[in-house]
């Protein structure tokens, strides 16, 4: 054999060994702890703070601060009327939670004390920090609209960045740590592409064959968005060089949140079922593992550190035959769901 053919029959034993280490080396995730928590108000965008082992829990009106290890409540920042997530800016030391109501509260890390609250935009929803350029993010629903805030602003006296126009009806978004934002927009079935130090919509990406994005997380490395969406029930997962749709998975009902961690990609829903994106043997990404959870598991969070993935929900009361719309949930059945890699 020509040693062009020796050589180039090595580098394809050399790459298919990789993807099946790299394969072998995801494990296999399962639930592995639920925290009972208990206490008033609903839930929604649950937080990991990896480096203190802290998770943060909007309850409508409150946020629950709990140790990721123990499951125990360790603060409960008061002060809310309608919660939706909550962001961690470390190098100023503070986090921020939106508040439907249109507001942001923003709150000490060290002492979980309240600092202030700045008026934002009606739906104050989804939010992250983007420590590229020191920014928290807010998508706000009602006006269609992404608000920034300087993570230093003074919590008294301060006010919003002039928001800027999206287009569509935001639900969550995701940085590359570079400048661009990325934004589902659900009511547009697009993702509309942001320049966050030019203020400005770059482009919207059609998310079909998926529809009614809200779920969105990034792989910064690979370029790579993974859209939840739940019409149709996908995950879509996206170049961030062009927008180019580069698979489409099947997923569960109800999807509220999409993340990634290490090489996989992870979409929660509702249903009780959470899906693992990954890459097979041959390199073509496909759904290598479905983890039942629980009924209305359906926002998540994972640790990078402990790659645990953390799921908020209730136990719900059983309905009668013949009713609709959703189950309510028992009083005081509050819990969180611990998925690991096994």
């Amino acid at each position: 054999m020509h040693s062009r053919a020796v050589i180039a029959c090595f580098l394809l034993a050399l790459v298919s060994f990789t993807l099946r280490l790299r394969a072998a080396a995801q494990g296999t995730w399962a639930v592995e702890n639920t925290f009972h928590v208990g206490g008033d108000g609903g839930m929604d965008y649950i937080t990991v703070d990896a480096q203190n082992h802290r998770l943060y829990v909007p309850r409508s009106t409150h946020t629950m601060v709990i140790d990721a290890d123990s499951g125990k409540t360790i603060a409960d920042i008061p002060g809310q009327k309608h919660n939706h997530g909550v962001a961690l800016a470390p190098e100023v030391g503070r986090g921020f939670i939106t508040d439907g109501e249109g507001s942001v509260v923003i709150f000490d890390l060290k002492t979980n004390a309240v600092l202030g609250t700045l008026k934002a935009r009606p739906d104050a929803d989804g939010v992250i920090y983007d420590k590229a350029t020191g920014l928290v993010l807010v998508s706000c629903g009602d006006e269609g609209v992404l608000v920034t805030i300087k993570a230093d602003v003074d919590p008294k006296t301060g006010s919003i960045d002039a928001p800027i126009d999206l287009g569509g009806k935001p639900e969550f978004l995701a940085s590359d740590g570079a400048g661009k934002v990325y934004v589902n927009l659900e009511d547009k079935d697009q993702i509309a592409v942001v320049d966050v130090k030019a203020r400005k919509v770059l482009a919207h990406w059609p998310v079909a064959p998926g529809g009614s994005p809200v779920g969105l997380s990034i792989d910064v490395a690979q370029h790579r968005l993974f859209v939840g969406c739940r019409k149709p029930q996908k995950m879509i997962v996206m170049s961030t060089d062009d927008g180019k749709v580069i698979a489409d998975l099947p997923i569960g009902a109800g999807v509220d949140a999409t993340k990634f961690d290490g090489q996989q990609a992870f979409a929660s829903c509702r249903d009780g079922k959470m899906s693992i994106v990954g890459e097979n043997a041959s390199g073509k990404l496909q759904i290598v593992q479905t983890v039942t959870t629980a009924f209305g598991a359906k926002t998540m969070d994972i640790d990078p550190a402990t790659h645990k993935a953390y799921l908020p929900t209730f136990e719900f009361e059983e309905q009668k035959p013949g009713a609709t719309g959703r189950p309510a949930a028992k009083p005081g059945s509050f819990m969180i769901l611990v998925v690991g890699r096994h």
